[in-house]
């Protein structure tokens, strides 16, 4: 009875974890054949017969029979009387098989191999787990909302899998609620010690790809190629397109009419803003792009240190820029190139560090992320939007103006 007990609580295993029957049966024989060793020093004249489908187990060891007071190895060996108790007829040279029961293991042997036979069958689940979302690597999944922690979001999938969304791979913007779908990019699967940890982002440049593969039939066909994704999660992006096919406009393609292949991705990312480009090998006319919606006046290319100097008219300048410097930042991400801009017709601007006898540091260096870093370049803007694009003060904004007037009234 404690046999088919013991199987049959063993069989919910299969149930539940979908383990399939030669593996269950591979992994029950492991234990037992342990336990054996640990009981009696070897396992290797016992069979093992398991059916876990009926939950039948049987244990069945093989003795020699010697005569009476001859025993070397009580494992190996069995003396002929305690053999005619078995079978009567049994004969000195003859093989005998007895049946050993669970419960001649002892107790407590027999709750070390439940432990040890549990542990088995989750160690063999988390190895098929992790190598099932290993090979999903970088690829989008959904799972549902099961618990909101301060620095992580736990989800679990339709079979049960924990998978992490940490705060630092959601967009800004997200907001989820426990038993909401949320979708993401599998970023990385690793092994801690016996159990997989499967991290999910949305933040990875290759969820926004793969978006556009999901959504928009061309990329997914591979008529349509992305040669490079950008990211400010939640805020901007800038993608690259090519096609091979010249009857097909890639960014037309992947916007489509008046927008409406893009929204969804728009939506999905948090309203986040994605520039769509034409890919091109003329570096030239790839930072020109890259800087979309400003229009270059002239660009001037340094390969060797991969820099470029880009002119634009004064008015084109915040729109090459952008919105707290991210245009220009991923424009430059996008072509590998640091880029410098430059105002057309401007022949006596002041480089900002000029002042720094009169402006702190830090000052000039905050003007200098938003790519404000000449004296004209702040003076044509506006007190109101350089406030709301720095994390100055308006007083200390007008305190730089006057600063920089009174060096050109001069």
């Amino acid at each position: 009875m404690e046999n088919i007990a013991l199987i049959e609580s063993f069989s919910e295993f299969k149930d539940d974890k979908l383990i399939d029957r030669v593996t269950l049966m591979a992994i029950l024989e492991d234990v037992f054949r342990n336990a054996l060793k640990k009981r009696f020093g070897s396992d290797d004249n016992f069979d093992i017969i398991i059916n876990p489908d009926k939950g039948d187990l049987e244990i069945w060891r093989n003795r020699v029979v010697v005569a009476d007071g001859e025993v070397e190895d009580d494992n190996q060996e069995i003396a002929l009387t305690d053999a005619r108790k078995i079978e009567p007829d049994f004969e000195i040279g003859e093989d005998v098989s007895q049946e050993v029961k669970l419960i001649d293991l002892g107790r407590r042997s027999i709750l070390a191999l439940r432990q040890n036979l549990i542990s088995k069958i989750h160690e063999h689940d988390n190895t098929n787990v992790y190598k099932q979302f290993k090979d999903l690597e970088g690829e989008i999944y959904t799972a549902e909302v099961h618990h909101i922690r301060h620095r992580a979001i736990i989800l679990l999938d339709d079979e049960g899998n924990e998978i992490i969304l940490p705060k630092d791979r959601q967009i800004p913007s997200d907001f989820f609620r426990k038993g909401e779908n949320v979708r993401g990019v599998i970023e990385s699967v690793e092994l801690k010690g016996n159990k997989p940890s499967i991290i999910l982002s949305r933040t990875s440049p290759v969820f926004l790809e793969k978006l556009f593969e999901s959504e928009i039939p061309e990329v997914f066909d591979g008529l349509i190629t992305i040669k490079n994704v950008v990211r400010i999660p939640g805020e901007k992006a800038k993608v690259a397109v090519d096609s091979y096919d010249d009857r097909i406009d890639p960014v037309g393609a992947c916007v489509g009419m008046k927008g409406s292949r893009i929204h969804g991705i728009v939506r999905e990312l948090g309203n986040e803003n994605i520039d769509v480009i034409n890919y091109t090998n003329n570096i030239q006319l790839y930072i020109t792009r890259s800087l979309s919606p400003a229009k270059i006046t002239s660009v001037k290319i340094d390969e060797e240190n991969k820099r470029a100097e880009v002119m634009l008219r004064p008015e084109e300048v915040s729109k090459a820029i952008g919105r707290g410097g991210h245009n220009i930042r991923l424009a430059g991400q996008l072509t590998g190139y640091e880029i410098d801009v430059f105002r057309e017709g401007v022949e006596e601007d002041v480089e900002l560090t000029e002042f720094s006898d009169e402006i702190d540091a830090w000052i000039i260096e905050e003007f200098a992320k938003i790519g404000l870093d000449t004296a004209k370049s702040i003076l044509e803007q506006d007190v109101e939007d350089l406030v709301k694009r720095t994390d100055l003060e308006e007083e200390t904004i007008i305190e730089v103006i006057q600063i920089l007037k009174s060096e050109f009234e001069d």
